[in-house]
């Protein structure tokens, strides 16, 4: 078999992906992954695992950059488990700058985090409630389309009767 093609250029074995493998960057996998949790209404978990990724996270780097605050990493994971979704218990404290900066970033996130899950709770709420609403909405339709016919019938019947008929070039 030749190793060039007729123009004379050099053939270029093709190249496929090892299984399992995809091109794509993670970022859009991420992303993709995030929309179909939106659109399906699964995001709560998704946020509550970040929320705890973060916790822990946080712990382990408060205990690896302040020794001195956070002994232990169970002391470090305690405090920003506490810190999340509050300012903090009070009994651990971060007193170096590196401590304070984490602090601060684990504040903010915290209550972001916080309050996207409290949103997702509250519309789901929403929408359950808007769902009875419906219901209930076309079911008072219905009724009231059937007592509207009924009308409908009893005036005609009244018109028939009187030998007359509506106006209806006005």
């Amino acid at each position: 078999m030749s190793q060039y093609l007729s123009d004379g250029s050099a053939k270029v074995p093709a190249v496929s992906e090892p299984r399992g493998v995809s091109r794509r960057p993670i970022q859009s996998r991420l992303r993709e992954r995030a929309e179909v949790a939106i659109t399906h209404r699964h995001v709560f978990p998704y946020l509550a695992g970040v929320t705890a990724v973060m916790a822990t996270g946080a712990g382990i780097v408060a205990h690896v950059t302040d020794h001195r605050d956070f002994p232990t990493f169970e002391d470090g994971i305690w405090w920003a488990i506490v810190t999340i979704p509050t300012v903090g218990y009070g009994d651990i404290v971060p007193t170096t700058l590196w401590g304070r900066i984490l602090g601060s970033i684990v504040i903010l996130f915290g209550v972001t985090f916080l309050s996207f899950l409290v949103a997702i709770v509250t519309s789901l709420f929403v929408d359950a409630n808007r769902a009875e609403v419906e219901e209930t909405r076309a079911a008072k339709d219905e009724e009231t389309r059937a007592l509207l016919q009924s009308i409908d019938g009893r005036l005609a019947a009244i018109e028939g009767r009187l030998g007359s008929t509506p106006d209806t070039t006005s």
